[in-house]
């Protein structure tokens, strides 16, 4: 069934009173060139451990790869822009820094919600068949939110949006029902390479593309094992993702945190937590510090490497004793994190050869 504008004017206006601050809507055969470009990221092996993303590679390829009845996308966008400075905990190394979209509630759970509010509004004012997707389906967002208009994708690889900046959640409707697809949005990144200079381990090894492997997002949350050491001091008191790229684009400035929702705004225990009491956590201490947080999902133990990572780049001896005390942790990945991070800040202890 095809819609006209005012229809497709109607479904933004009420995915605007939902929560989303933005919305477009694409074709299903939009982005064809997505799936060539997704085929050379998986051959480089740049998507290291991410095994899922092999797997389900022609369901993510074009929406009709995922669902053949599929029309028109709805690509959402809801804002977590925030209120302070995602950069400034650099000067605080005895604290861990979290990224800004893990320090409120889990954006899968909002999101998630919120698109079904919509897609049932949808049905119930139009009919058709839909679908909803946060990002734990084999869904192309990024390249889907461009081609609907939303933001394009920046040489950090992420979706930049003149209105929101970089600090968008995305989610996706699929549709049986045809509806007027928006304008897709124009590349603005111009000659600015400022998120490529700001990686602090050198992911990116040209424009638009990145290497996983040497992500800190990718390392601190995806990572299960042992974290490579030539990346370790770059990881500085980064315990779970990283802001950089998107803290440092320019195009920040026009986002306002009045739009943010407000499910994500900070809590006080995950804006700074303190890096000794994160190397405290036991599995029942981590699961209620972390309980509704997407953060969860990594676990007691990679949290605690994390910890101990940054405990170890920050150059406080007072961590010595938490970091001692991990020596005997059950967790291999832990006790070898404790280990170079003890001989980080007490060189002297090291073992010999």
């Amino acid at each position: 069934m095809n819609k006209d504008k005012p229809f497709a004017d109607a479904l933004k206006a009420k995915a605007a009173e939902i929560g989303f601050a933005a919305c477009g809507i694409a074709p299903a055969d939009a982005a064809p060139q997505a799936a060539a470009r997704l085929r050379a990221w998986l051959d480089e092996g740049a998507h290291g451990e991410m095994l899922w993303m092999e797997a389900r590679a022609g369901e993510r390829a074009s929406p009709r790869g995922l669902w053949p009845a599929v029309e028109s996308v709805i690509a959402l966008g809801m804002s977590y822009a925030p209120g302070r400075d995602p950069l400034a905990l650099a000067a605080h190394p005895e604290r861990g820094r979290v990224s800004v979209y893990a320090q409120g509630g889990d954006y899968h759970d909002v999101v998630k919600r919120a698109l079904k509010t919509l897609a049932r509004w949808l049905v119930e004012q139009a009919g058709g068949e839909v679908k909803v997707f946060v990002d734990t389906a084999p869904v192309m967002e990024k390249p889907l939110a461009e081609a609907a208009g939303l933001g394009w994708q920046g040489k950090h690889t992420n979706l930049v949006s003149r209105a929101q900046g970089s600090w968008l959640f995305l989610g996706a409707i699929y549709t049986t029902l045809a509806l007027p697809a928006d304008t897709p949005a124009r590349d603005r990144c111009g000659s600015c390479d400022a998120c490529q200079r700001a990686c602090p381990t050198d992911a990116f090894p040209a424009p638009y593309r990145l290497d996983a492997r040497r992500c800190i997002s990718y390392l601190t949350i995806e990572h299960k094992g042992a974290i490579p050491l030539a990346l370790r001091a770059g990881i500085g008191n980064r315990v779970y993702g990283c802001d950089d790229c998107l803290a440092v684009c320019p195009w920040n400035k026009f986002a306002s945190q009045a739009a943010a929702h407000r499910a994500f705004l900070p809590r006080a225990e995950l804006a700074a937590p303190a890096l000794a009491d994160l190397l405290a956590l036991d599995d029942a201490g981590f699961r209620q510090v972390f309980a509704g947080s997407p953060i969860k999902r990594i676990g007691r133990d990679r949290m605690v490497r994390n910890a101990c990572i940054a405990a170890g780049n920050s150059g406080d001896v007072a961590l010595a004793a938490p970091l001692t005390a991990l020596l005997d942790d059950a967790s291999d990945v832990v006790r070898e994190a404790a280990g170079w991070a003890l001989a980080q800040l007490l060189p002297a202890t090291a073992p010999a050869g």
